[in-house]
């Protein structure tokens, strides 16, 4: 028997609970996973709420590390002893054990560490996406990015300004600012005191940024368009405080022609190929050392509550990992 965090019903926090699962032997294609590290992302809170609705009983958690126990049959590639990763699902993270496709992993690099990666995955493949699949960020672009001192922001700014590319950055607090501009976060706006709007306009000379990456949603969605030049592009990625509102597309045209993309991460790097990809350029930025990766909180599986609570509540700092 191993343990593994089940939610039997959706709701806030309280319905994940600590259970003796069993974990059998891998099928066709599949490998049996020991986990040493499973990291806490927002998607997780939108499964167990039931915002994104996914069959009961079930794990959370989409990223994880940890060392291979058995191959099933048909898998090449991998054995018992690899170190390996992933970042996007299946569910079953939180967990001590479980298993996975052989697809959905890739093995981590020597010199990466099992708690900055198991925390970052699922974030590192997002801005991969996000600055280099959705829209090719290039240098002198300059962009707004909401949340500049979450897990994906702290990521984001780095690889960003690595690109030559100016990012400003929403931020919550004078702690939070600090943070995001230690990051490679070029101009920050506190947006409990500042209207980021006019901030916008005020630091692109009225001109607006090429791109807004809006992973709050509600609100900050509306805004967010009136923060874009001529044909510029919205990306709603994500729904931390509720999900973005319905639109009128003829809104579009009157504010500059402007575009606006609702992606998911498996439409981009669900092709095993842009996997690799993905991967790799990730590794290499964090491996050069243009991205520096932080676990800002550690839990232990056991407090997988906690750690939704302090993650909903915006109490948190780049990424949140359980330890196993």
């Amino acid at each position: 028997m191993t343990k593994a965090i089940v939610c039997r019903d959706t709701g806030g926090p309280e319905v994940m609970k600590l259970e003796e699962v069993t974990v059998g032997d891998p099928g066709e294609g599949q490998i049996r996973l020991r986990q040493t590290v499973a990291g806490v992302n927002f998607i997780d809170t939108y499964h167990r709420s039931g915002l994104y609705a996914v069959p009961k009983p079930f794990t959370p958690g989409m990223e994880g590390v940890g060392v291979v126990e058995a191959v099933g049959a048909g898998v090449h590639g991998l054995k018992a002893g690899d170190r390996v990763c992933y970042g996007n699902g299946p569910l079953g993270g939180y967990a001590e054990a479980r298993l996975i496709p052989a697809a959905s992993v890739v093995k981590l690099p020597a010199e990466l560490d099992d708690r900055q990666i198991g925390g970052a995955m699922l974030r590192g493949l997002t801005v991969w996406y996000l600055l280099r699949s959705l829209h090719q960020l290039k240098a002198g672009e300059t962009v707004l990015f909401h949340a500049a001192a979450g897990g994906v922001g702290l990521i984001f700014c780095q690889w960003a300004k690595a690109l030559g590319a100016t990012v400003i950055g929403t931020v919550g607090s004078a702690d939070k600012a600090a943070l995001a501009r230690a990051h490679g976060c070029e101009h920050v706006i506190l947006y409990k005191e500042q209207d980021f709007v006019a901030e916008v306009k005020r630091l692109t000379g009225g001109a607006g940024v090429r791109v807004v990456y809006d992973g709050v949603g509600k609100d900050t969605f509306f805004k967010s368009l009136d923060c874009l030049g001529k044909r510029g592009l919205m990306v709603s990625f994500g729904n931390a405080s509720g999900p973005s509102p319905a639109i009128e597309v003829g809104l579009l045209a009157p504010k500059g022609s402007l575009f606006v993309t609702r992606p998911t991460l498996n439409d981009y790097v669900g092709v095993r190929a842009d996997m690799e990809r993905a991967c790799a350029e990730f590794f290499g930025m964090v491996t050069s050392g243009a991205v520096k990766l932080a676990v800002g909180q550690a839990f232990a599986l056991a407090d997988a509550a906690r750690a939704h609570a302090a993650l909903q509540a915006r109490a948190t700092t780049g990424s949140t990992i359980l330890t196993i």
